[in-house]
């Protein structure tokens, strides 16, 4: 099928059970005929502006009516703009008017988030007159193929995580979303006796491209939560007998915190497919479960994919999917890297072997943030397509992640970035997730700062802290963290990710515990309201005291 809403519309006449949600159930069938509703409602109350389709702003938890006006916008060839709901009211504003927002779709509980959306037509699903606005419309028919937009159409915005900068409106179209739905069926083996298990949020196009939507390209069953639960996770699974579930960031580590289930061992879960958990969380979760871990690397913004093979190194992303001509190169001048080399240690052993992940000849391939110039220039570097990831590449080819392109450190005139120094703190078996960023340095560049997350029941031991980074052979001399920051609550974004933003913005000075290291030993002591006068002091005296946090 050349289209997303072509793969709607193919589920027009499947009474096989499609959508699962606490204690009610759909077919497919049903499912598409509450997305005709939605869309003939949609065409009789908003008239397409000119130039452009009609973008529905759907501000809900993974509730079924996501699913409802996912399929309908799709039918009514308008545009589902997701709606971070973990995003505070005004800023949730500014992505409505960025993204061309002219109706919002929310629910009770999310409101109140909706209030500074002046002039925006607002639809409660959870207000009587939602039905009532839908009732005319219940037996609406979906509509023919001829009358279904082309592949050229827009299918979705999907905002950006916003885990290094502020979030970008992404451009889906329905020719990419179908061919990417295609693809990914085949990747992840979904079957029509698949059970899926959504629980990553909706706005975010991890759960529609690696779940919604092949699922409803092969017609197996969707068991949905409204939010991901980590307690709740292994009931879920067992509950539904569910085969299959997407994830993102720090979702394996969290379900591994929860006592674990008698039932784990011998459950129904066949594949769980996503990224960034760590190897030893996939080793633990392939482990309980009894089923395979796929982790592979890509965008929102699409482009290319790197999957891992059966001879892919221990830590390594694995190769470019589809013959796509990926390089590291470098950010200033734009050669390739040097590929990389190790020590006996396994340690990097030149920093100019990390690059960015650029896809040579391929910016053809991404469709571009919607109405963000500055961002695809950053992008789009004559025909090819800058990532914004950085990586490095051993002899073999196989490719390294090695941060964000913000995620890059400058300590004593030596650049290295912040991955494979969180990798060396994350060994330490109390210590749960350790993002690593920059923060200024008194004199010049900066200072290595880690917020560490402990894992439940420990406590953060700076002795051992110290005398582990001392012991490891592959942690460099200039890595060393400044600051150790012990978080209660880590900042994630709407997706799951590790938010730095405010980290890097706090740095030292917050209400949580922060340690300092004395001078360049293995100590370190707790910092307290003396300390921080003293680094401030320091600033004043070097001139740079514009790059003081705010206190």
């Amino acid at each position: 099928m050349e289209t997303f809403a072509q793969i709607v519309a193919s589920r027009t006449d499947d009474d096989k059970p499609g959508l699962l949600f606490e204690d009610r159930q759909w077919t497919w069938a049903e499912v598409v005929g509450e997305g005709a509703a939605r869309a003939a409602a949609l065409r009789a109350a908003v008239p397409a502006p000119e130039g452009r389709q009609v973008h529905v702003g759907v501000l809900l938890e993974n509730v079924p009516d996501y699913v409802f006006w996912i399929a309908a916008a799709s039918l009514a060839d308008a545009v589902v703009v997701g709606l971070n709901a973990s995003r505070s009211g005004p800023e949730i504003a500014q992505d409505a008017r960025h993204a061309d927002v002219d109706v919002v779709v929310t629910e009770a509980r999310l409101r109140h988030l909706a209030s500074d959306l002046a002039g925006v037509p607002v639809l409660d699903v959870d207000d009587d007159a939602y039905g009532e606005w839908l009732a005319p419309y219940r037996d609406a028919p979906v509509p023919g193929t001829a009358a279904l937009p082309g592949p050229d159409h827009l299918a979705m915005l999907l905002f950006s995580s916003g885990s290094t900068g502020a979030p970008k409106a992404v451009v889906v179209g329905q020719g990419r979303l179908g061919r990417l739905t295609q693809a990914i069926v085949g990747r992840v083996r979904m079957r029509r006796d698949s059970v899926t298990y959504l629980c990553m949020p909706l706005f975010h196009g991890n759960a529609v491209m690696m779940n919604l939507a092949p699922a409803m390209a092969t017609g197996a069953t969707v068991t949905m939560t409204r939010k991901f639960s980590a307690s709740a996770f292994a009931d879920d699974i067992h509950r539904h007998g569910a085969t299959y579930v997407n994830y993102v960031g720090r979702a394996l580590s969290y379900v591994l915190t929860r006592p674990e289930d008698p039932r784990d061992r011998t459950s129904t879960l066949e594949l769980a497919f996503g990224t960034e958990a760590s190897e030893a969380d996939v080793a633990r979760f392939t482990e309980r479960f009894g089923c395979e871990v796929m982790e592979g690397y890509g965008l929102s913004e699409g482009v290319f994919r790197i999957n891992r093979t059966p001879d892919t190194p221990v830590g390594s992303l694995g190769l470019p999917a589809g013959g796509v001509d990926v390089r590291v190169l470098d950010e200033d001048t734009g050669e390739e890297c040097p590929r990389a080399r190790f020590d006996a240690q396994g340690r990097l052993v030149d920093g100019a072997a990390v690059g960015q992940m650029v896809a040579v000849g391929m910016a053809g391939a991404f469709e571009g943030y919607y109405k963000n110039p500055g961002a695809m220039a950053d992008r789009v570097r004559g025909d090819d397509f800058w990532s914004g990831d950085l990586a490095y590449r051993d002899e073999a080819g196989f490719f390294y992640f090695a941060g964000r392109s913000s995620d890059w450190l400058r300590v004593d005139s030596e650049n290295f970035s912040a991955a494979p120094v969180e990798r060396v703190v994350q060994r330490l078996p109390w210590i749960a997730a350790a993002p690593v960023y920059a923060v200024p340095d008194p004199r010049t560049g900066d200072n290595v700062m880690v917020a560490v997350d402990l894992e439940p029941g420990a406590t953060f031991d700076p002795a051992a802290f110290g005398e582990h980074l001392a012991a490891q052979p592959d942690f460099g001399a200039k890595w060393w963290p400044t600051y150790v920051r012990v978080v209660d609550t880590m900042p994630l974004t709407g997706s799951g990710k590790i938010d730095k933003a405010p980290l890097r913005r706090a740095a030292w000075n917050t209400t949580d515990p922060v340690w300092v290291r004395v001078g360049r030993t293995a100590e370190f002591q707790l910092l307290d309201d003396a300390g921080r006068d003293a680094i401030e002091k320091e600033f004043v005296e070097q001139g740079r005291q514009a790059l003081l946090p705010a206190r």
